[in-house]
């Protein structure tokens, strides 16, 4: 391949015409490619890390301007540093508004933008650049929100609120330990130390706003919801006069076994609130992600039926201030409704998971109504903005990390932001296609197949199934900067990813299938995934392997013991090994007792039993297969003890294995050269056994 020339910075400033190529005009910038990197022309760990990720994109309230963010990573430092930019809806020059800034917000007329400061404190500037001032002097912000009013804010802090330490409850101020008397005493990858996440609001006057009033005092949960604390979950009227979040006012075991959340309002002048879907009754599933209507008359949310499955349907509700009423808007629509975006008030647009991508909706409140899907293709739209008849998407695909693209009169989308086009121009991305797999029990089921760059079909390739986790989390067309498929393909590997039983995207019923049937019809699709493709010409079966994450790690494990030799090496990363354990060391009981059917001493529930019965440790006397295990120390979800029953299981039998530990990761792994590492333990696994 001809050496291009080489681009001093990662970011065009100047693009030309929607859709367009970028004309480069260039700032200096470290993350530029090197010339070998060029020369080679692969798609590497380290060149994904140089990569810019756009995100947290916001119209101006008239339309004419997008903010958005750009986060590039320094390797050496071992951190991040983001930037605000703007861009108009319809391309063109893209402008650095905020060196070190994050989670834009324009106010209500547009005149300014409000964002975090490297400080960690709200400021707001001018879109021209100018008049640059501090807001807060509050110490410990997490999230926030500004009124469109202008005149009041919400922010959100840990607060102190109950004594677990023993050198807090025996004033013994050396001990170091905790105790406690009930559940949750961990989630995801913190102990509880008695702080949670409360809502403060304030008043924006003259000078700093240094303090406001906790509307949660004493509470002993958080809001937003632990463990992703969503700034999303709250939202402002616009007048400014109340205050919609999302709670679930549970402690302790009820807390641990129910999803039951919750939209409060919040009135500011009375300091009272008042829980909608209380009032309204029979809510008893996740409620989250309240939006209010311009006239500030209704709330749209989401909401899920079942108690007890945080993967249920996420519908689409809208309660009516006027008389409490509450209405599903799509209850003829299976599919979820997720990033609700008021259309005046006639109408809400949304995105849903459809077939294995994300596409942009719409539906009317009139009576009857039908949902409207207004976008197509292979892709997926991850959130948007509107103002007006202007949206701004934040899109990508599996050749493409994300990027904005503007939606056209004729529901087209035309990119307008080109931030890694430096590394498209110079590095060949994998092809992916759309498989459609006949299943065990006669039914369709849509695989994604990503080929090697410069894929040639005379040779043969070592071929990876790529197992999900979730468990109900779609294969859609999504772009990972842990688990990548170009990566996969630019090291000379097939990805097969199916879509299998569990999944989103095909309906509530292909959904719902997996729970309490983990070794059933998904083990199927997935060995009926890899089969098929195994038999194309270009397919090495002698060279097969089974790698995933989470559930995708159980799945690996579970495959382990029943592939009947398919497969030539293995990657678990923090998988469920044991069930009996799991469910003794797990934190969120709700899952495990709506995904296994319940505990394993009720031995009356067959559903559980056969759970049981089935857990992948019950098989670990059949291993022969290589396996990598990977875990993280600070893996409380899925404890970082299954990685080890795993690893103990196989080395004390022969089998080859390897266990990767990170001490300062939890389920996923986050910093860089972490990121760096496993990166190549992975692939010289892969390597070791597949080539």
């Amino acid at each position: 391949m001809k050496i291009k020339q080489l681009l001093t910075a990662a970011l065009a400033v100047a693009l030309v015409g929607c859709g367009q190529a970028p004309t480069l005009e260039v700032m200096t910038f470290t993350n530029n490619l090197t010339p070998e990197e060029i020369e080679a022309a692969k798609f590497t760990p380290e060149v994904m890390w140089k990569m810019g990720r756009v995100g947290g994109q916001k119209l101006s309230p008239d339309g004419s301007q997008v903010a958005f963010t750009i986060t590039y990573y320094n390797m050496e430092e071992n951190k991040g540093s983001t930037a605000i930019y703007l861009v108009s809806p319809k391309g063109g020059e893209v402008v650095r508004l905020v060196e070190k800034g994050s989670s834009p917000a324009w106010n209500g007329d547009g005149s300014r933008l409000y964002y975090t400061a490297e400080d960690g404190q709200i400021w707001c500037i001018r879109p021209d650049g100018t008049d640059a001032q501090q807001l807060t002097n509050i110490e410990g912000i997490e999230s926030w929100g500004v009124a469109p009013s202008d005149n009041v804010l919400y922010y959100t802090k840990r607060v102190h609120v109950k004594a677990v330490s023993g050198s807090e409850i025996h004033n013994q101020p050396k001990s170091n330990v905790l105790i406690y008397d009930d559940l949750m005493v961990r989630h995801w990858d913190y102990w509880d130390e008695g702080d949670y996440s409360h809502i403060f609001v304030a008043t924006i006057g003259e000078g700093l706003v240094s303090e406001g009033k906790d509307i949660m005092e004493g509470a002993a949960w958080d809001a937003p919801l632990a463990p992703y604390f969503d700034s999303e979950e709250i939202a402002w009227n616009n007048a400014g006069t109340a205050l919609a979040y999302t709670s679930k006012p549970l402690t302790g075991a009820e807390y641990a076994v129910s999803t039951d959340s919750d939209i409060v309002i919040y009135d500011v002048a009375t300091g009272t609130t008042r829980n909608i879907c209380k009032e309204w009754g029979e809510m008893p599933g996740y409620d989250k992600y309240p939006v209010w209507s311009p006239d500030d008359k209704m709330i749209a949310f989401r909401s899920m039926r079942r108690a007890g499955n945080e993967s249920d349907k996420e519908r689409l509700f809208v309660w009516n201030s006027a008389d409490g009423s509450m209405r599903d808007l799509t209850a003829k629509f299976d599919y979820n409704a997720t990033n609700l975006v008021w259309e005046g008030t006639e109408a809400i647009y949304f995105v849903a998971p459809i077939t294995a991508t994300h596409q942009i909706c719409r539906v009317a409140l009139a009576e009857g109504s039908q949902v409207e899907v207004l976008t197509s293709g292979d892709h997926d739209i991850n959130s948007f903005t509107k103002a007006g008849k202007t949206i701004v998407a934040h899109m990508n695909t599996i050749m493409k990390a994300p990027e904005l693209y503007t939606l056209d009169g004729d529901n087209k989308l035309c990119q307008i932001t080109f931030v890694n086009q430096q590394i498209y121009d110079n590095i060949p991305m994998g092809r992916t296609e759309k498989r459609w797999v006949r299943t065990t029990d006669g039914k369709q089921m849509l695989t994604w197949v990503i080929l090697p760059p410069n894929f040639d079909e005379s040779k043969k390739y070592p071929t990876l199934l790529y197992c999900q986790g979730g468990p109900q989390s779609v294969v859609s067309q999504f772009w990972s900067y842990r688990w990548n498929f170009q990566l996969m393909a630019a090291e000379g590997y097939v990805v097969v990813a199916p879509n299998r039983r569990g999944l989103p995207s095909f309906g509530q019923e292909w959904l719902d299938q997996i729970s309490g049937d983990y070794s059933g019809q998904n083990i199927k699709d997935y060995l009926a995934a890899i089969d098929d493709v195994a038999k194309e010409p270009w397919s090495d079966e002698d060279r097969l392997g089974a790698v995933g994450a989470s559930y995708g790690g159980y799945s690996v494990y579970y495959l382990a013991g029943h592939h009947e030799g398919r497969f030539k090496a293995l990657i678990s990363h923090c998988g469920i090994f044991n069930f009996e354990s799991m469910y003794g060391h797990t934190e969120e009981m709700w899952f495990v007792n709506n995904d296994y059917g319940g505990p394993y001493w009720d031995k009356s529930n067959r559903t559980a039993q056969r759970s049981y019965a089935n857990s992948p440790h019950k098989a670990a006397g059949k291993w022969d297969t290589p396996i990598l295990i990977i875990t993280g120390c600070k893996d409380y979800r899925i404890p970082y003890t299954q990685s080890l029953e795993a690893f103990n299981a196989a080395k004390l039998q022969g089998v080859p294995a390897k266990l990767v530990a990170f001490q300062n990761e939890a389920h996923q792994v986050f910093q860089p050269q972490n990121s760096l590492v496993w990166n190549r333990e992975f692939f010289g696994w892969l390597d070791k056994w597949l080539k």
